[in-house]
């Protein structure tokens, strides 16, 4: 596996596969690496070659007192980890690199990006728009691979491929879970061993309207009360906000009609998880995806 430092060196690389006509992959990842990363890798070896995963913890998407500098960091063993997973290419970029002296540059999809979790940590979205943007231009992949934990980020990538034409498709993919339910997250690092057993109340409150769903209920607002119902059993849960939206406009959704996401986020402590459930409604019937 190569592992690139430099925009310029990766740009090289990804130019020499174009030429050879071969299809890249890529992951972008800020590290910490987990099953729900191993994932995308997975798949993107399956469709693509080469593959080419970033590491990248961008400071430009973390908002004053967030967690940027104790973002777990793991680089060597993460290196390692894509290594044996036959990665081709390592893209692990400095902040410096990234963002040199002057640049003044940043993206954000309106309407996307300001609600839910952009309305809860202002900026974040910008951030994560601009950086995406920048590592898609550098590595140039046909396909680039995100997970749907991240729906409301997933979305508005989609839409800005859209909006500006971009040659990289993005492609969103299953949320991958531990045996009791808690999503993967780097971020589960940080709790500790009774937070640990409190944070599966997030899949226990979404698992609570899958369950309501199957059972015919279809009006919004009762599911969103039986979710807050569950959460509220959970003395270290603290809501930011539980939501019910359509999917391609992310606006509130009175009723079950077409694609739609329950989405959650919670305070343990410290920390602080996201999670959702996606319902595909036809006719009188839902399919809940966790």
């Amino acid at each position: 596996m190569e592992i690139v430092h430099t925009v310029e060196w990766m740009k090289q690389v990804s130019r020499q596969a174009r030429d050879q006509g071969r299809v890249i992959g890529f992951v972008p990842t800020m590290g910490a690496l987990h099953a729900g990363h191993l994932s995308l890798v997975e798949k993107a070896r399956r469709e693509t070659s080469p593959v080419i995963v970033s590491i990248f913890v961008n400071p430009k998407q973390f908002g004053p007192g967030e967690d940027y500098e104790k973002y777990p960091r793991a680089q060597d063993a993460d290196a390692r980890m894509l290594e044996e997973m036959g990665v081709d290419v390592l893209f692990a970029p400095s902040a410096e690199e990234m963002y040199p002296p002057g640049f003044r540059t940043a993206v954000s999809v309106e309407g996307l990006g300001d609600r839910l979790e952009g309305r809860v940590r202002p900026g974040h979205f910008r951030g994560v728009a601009t950086v995406v943007l920048k590592l898609l231009e550098i590595v140039t992949p046909r396909l680039a691979y995100f997970g749907r934990k991240d729906a409301q980020q997933a979305r508005m990538l989609g839409q800005m491929a859209a909006d500006l034409e971009l040659d990289a498709e993005i492609v969103v993919c299953p949320i991958v879970r531990e045996p009791d339910g808690l999503a993967m997250s780097s971020r589960n690092a940080y709790l500790s061993v009774e937070e640990r057993r409190a944070a599966t109340v997030l899949f226990r409150a979404l698992d609570r309207a899958r369950a309501a769903i199957a059972a015919g209920e279809r009006d919004a607002p009762k599911l969103i009360a039986a979710m807050r119902g569950v959460l509220a059993t959970e003395p270290l849960a603290s809501p930011d906000y539980v939501e019910i939206v359509a999917e391609d406009s992310f606006e509130p959704a009175a009723h079950l009609r077409g694609r739609c996401l329950a989405l959650l986020a919670v305070r343990l402590g410290q920390t602080r998880l996201i999670d959702n459930l996606l319902m595909e409604a036809s006719g009188s019937e839902v399919r809940c995806t966790l």
